[in-house]
C-alpha cells in the first residue's frame, strides 16, 4: 500500500547506445542528441538525452516498482528544466501528493535530480491508479 507523503527513489543514468535506440524508436534523430560535433556547437556543448527519455523511466517505476505491477498511467505534467547528459547518475523522486482512495489514485510528485548536484533536471506531476495498492 502507498501513502501520502511516502517517497520513493529510484538511481539511474542512459548510455549513449540507449539514447540512440531511443532516437530510432521515436525518429528524434535531432543531431544535439547524437551528434558530439554538431553538440559541441551548441549551448550544451555536448549531446544531450531527449526529455522524454528521461521522463520515460516513470513509466518503469510505475509499472515494475512503485506502486508496481496492476498500476495503469494515467496524467503526467513535465517541465524539462536542465538538459541530461549520458553517462551520469541521476535520481528519479517520486513522492505521494495525494491519495483519493475511492478511485484507487494517487497524484505523486516526480522529479529528476542529478545525483552528485542535487540540481532538479525534470519536474513534474502523475496521476496513477492501482485498484490492490492503492485503498
Amino acid at each position: 500500500m502507498i501513502e501520502l507523503n511516502q517517497v520513493y527513489t529510484h538511481d539511474f543514468k542512459f548510455s549513449q547506445q540507449e539514447v540512440n535506440a531511443f532516437a530510432e524508436a521515436t525518429g528524434d534523430k535531432n543531431p544535439v542528441h547524437m551528434d558530439a560535433d554538431y553538440a559541441a556547437k551548441t549551448m550544451f556543448k555536448r549531446p544531450i538525452m531527449h526529455g522524454m527519455l528521461g521522463a520515460a523511466l516513470f513509466s518503469k517505476v510505475f509499472g515494475t516498482l512503485f506502486p508496481g505491477e496492476g498500476t495503469i498511467y494515467l496524467k503526467q505534467s513535465l517541465s524539462f528544466l536542465k538538459p541530461m547528459y549520458v553517462d551520469v547518475d541521476y535520481e528519479a523522486v517520486f513522492t505521494v501528493k495525494e491519495l483519493i482512495k475511492e478511485k484507487s489514485r494517487a497524484t505523486l510528485e516526480t522529479l529528476i535530480k542529478d545525483k552528485t548536484t542535487g540540481i532538479i533536471c525534470t519536474s513534474g506531476e502523475a496521476t496513477v491508479m492501482n485498484v490492490e495498492k492503492i485503498k
